[in-house]
């Protein structure tokens, strides 16, 4: 909620608005965001850069689940620029009562009575939960998403979650999809996956050990420094596409 009341004096505020707005500099109309987060800054960065969203609810302050993966918003019968935003462990607007009946509160900022919140938390359930609604259909998506994509951006990711990934890491290894990671530190995780030879095209950054970053790629995979702090998103997007004016 902080992050939204800064965003109503700072449309800018987020890196995400920049990368969106690049992104939709082309003939693009639908961009995929897949996300184990439960926040909603995916949502507000486009919100910021005046673009339309899809999580695969309706639209409105009362949402229910979408009848498909595919409803957009049309203006004259056409589909406006959209960033679909698969969130496939829930989000912290989801919730379902006692007869299973799924909504989404948009504004809501407490769990509404009879309600239960709907995220798939770490622990000994997280996996059977995915199975059921509205995750495996969001999962589905997802999966769909990430077979479909030509290249990847992996922000704060640290490969953990076999469920999520397992269409990149196919694709990075029989297709040699481009890769790109950028984080603080390189989970154990992502430098196995790295490491591995089943990523044949990556550029991976995380933290520098006093300033600046470190840099893996498939040709360098031992590492090289860099003088700024390039795992950062928004330092990443200034030396990428410029910085903001």
């Amino acid at each position: 909620m902080n992050v939204l009341d800064t965003l109503l004096t700072d449309r800018r505020y987020l890196p995400l608005t920049r990368l969106y707005t690049h992104l939709f500099d082309s003939t693009h109309k639908t961009l995929h965001v897949v996300t184990p987060n439960y926040d909603r800054l995916a949502e507000y960065a486009a919100d910021a850069a005046n673009i339309s969203t899809f999580t695969g609810f309706t639209y409105g302050h009362l949402q229910n689940r979408a009848p498909s993966s595919n409803v957009r918003i049309t203006v004259e019968g056409r589909p406006l620029r959209t960033v679909a935003i698969w969130k496939v462990h829930g989000s912290l607007d989801w919730f379902q009562d006692s007869d299973h009946q799924i909504v989404g509160l948009r504004n809501t900022g407490s769990v509404p009575p009879g309600y239960v919140p709907l995220m798939v938390t770490p622990g000994l359930d997280k996996f059977r939960l995915t199975h059921g609604e509205p995750f495996r259909t969001i999962l589905s998506c997802s999966d769909s998403a990430l077979s479909s994509a030509r290249a990847y951006l992996c922000v704060g990711y640290g490969f953990n979650d076999e469920h999520l990934q397992t269409k990149l890491v196919e694709r990075c290894d029989r297709d040699a999809v481009p890769l790109i990671v950028l984080t603080k530190e390189l989970s154990p995780a992502a430098k196995a996956f790295l490491s591995s030879g089943r990523c044949r095209r990556y550029l991976a950054i995380e933290e520098g050990a006093t300033s600046g970053a470190l840099a893996y790629t498939n040709a360098i995979p031992t590492g090289f420094t860099l003088d700024q702090p390039l795992w950062r998103l928004d330092q990443f997007l200034n030396h990428v596409i410029g910085v903001l004016a």
